[in-house]
């Protein structure tokens, strides 16, 4: 089968990024043949009125409408996989698919179909105002604490949405668990039309797991992810070592004022991300927001690692409210029982 990829990349590498890896190198293993129409928004600085450009090219664009009728022209691929569009290739590309009668299957990585930021988050705190059409909520509560950017956000949403660009053209949306299927289909997406298939990971080792001597976080660092509950879990439980692995995506830097027991490892890969989890003895995920699948539970889980992550009920966080109870409470008796 003739495959083409699409997917626009963020600024910097995330589970996202690996599970598209990871999907290219699976279908070319099982013999299928792959094509990929890849941008990445690390070209944004690079570019003339690069930002201006991305505003308007997350909302429509007309030059991947134009390259994409040219790929499916020239590689005649039997079905679309759809990852990120978002801000360089635009829902734009969907329509020439589907005027190609080329099939479109597209994985949901978050919530962004319904909530312009893509995360239900705002501030730390959750938020679903986006969803059922209310865009502008986006913009009236500044989410991406940058009005620019907010309104990019709300409009290429609001344009994607009132033009159908998603909804008429992918022929089935993949998601990751039953939680984020529900979501999608009370915000309005057909239900038949709705799979859902766990994140997958590889590791690339046959050597096996050592007991481990610390807490390991992998991932990237940004408030949704919980990085201020776990500082303050290793300001809570000073005897305990706890590791970092990954790279600052928003919000500044908190190495300086971190407890002396938590290491900033920055980002790895390969061979040194592999021996980071060998090494761990317990493995957390302290998650604010709606997480739809954490590589880190599998990729734990094959290490035979346990996993302490945080509970954020609906509607809102109750890790909010109090950080590091669940977290503080769990990981001293399971760090006892192994």
């Amino acid at each position: 089968m003739k495959i083409c990829l699409i997917h626009n990349a963020y600024y910097r590498h995330s589970g996202e990024e690996t599970v598209v890896e990871n999907t290219r190198r699976l279908l070319e293993e099982r013999g299928h043949l792959v094509t990929t129409y890849f941008k990445s928004s690390e070209e944004i600085p690079d570019m003339y009125f690069g930002r201006t450009r991305a505003f308007f090219s997350g909302i429509y664009s007309f030059s991947s409408k134009k390259a994409m009728r040219r790929l499916l022209a020239e590689y005649k691929p039997d079905i679309v996989h759809v990852h990120n569009v978002f801000p360089l290739i635009s829902p734009s590309v969907l329509g020439e698919c589907r005027k190609a009668g080329v099939p479109i299957v597209m994985t949901v990585h978050n919530y962004r179909l319904v909530c312009p930021n893509g995360l239900h988050m705002v501030r730390s705190q959750i938020c679903e105002k986006c969803s059922g059409g209310r865009e502008w909520w986006c913009v009236l509560r500044n989410c991406e604490r940058n009005l620019f950017k907010s309104l990019g956000y709300a409009l290429r949403n609001y344009i994607a949405r009132t033009l159908r660009l998603f909804h008429d053209n992918v022929t089935m949306y993949i998601c990751l668990t039953e939680f984020q299927k529900r979501k999608l289909i009370v915000a309005g997406l057909p239900e038949d039309r709705i799979a859902v298939i766990p994140n997958m990971c590889s590791i690339q080792t046959k050597e096996s797991s050592s007991e481990g001597d610390y807490v390991g976080y992998v991932g990237r660092l940004s408030p949704e992810k919980g990085i201020d509950v776990l500082l303050q879990c290793a300001q809570i439980l000073q005897s305990v070592r706890f590791r970092v692995a990954g790279e600052y995506v928003r919000g500044p830097d908190i190495s300086r004022g971190a407890p002396s027991n938590i290491e900033f490892c920055g980002f790895l890969q390969g061979d040194d991300l592999n021996m980071f989890r060998r090494q761990m003895r317990i493995a957390v995920m302290p998650s604010l927001w709606y997480e739809t699948f954490g590589l880190i539970l599998a990729e734990a889980s094959l290490y035979g690692k346990p996993v302490v992550a945080s509970w954020v009920p609906w509607p809102r966080s109750w890790m909010t409210a109090r950080p590091a109870f669940s977290l503080t409470q769990a990981m001293p008796k399971i760090w006892l029982a192994r």
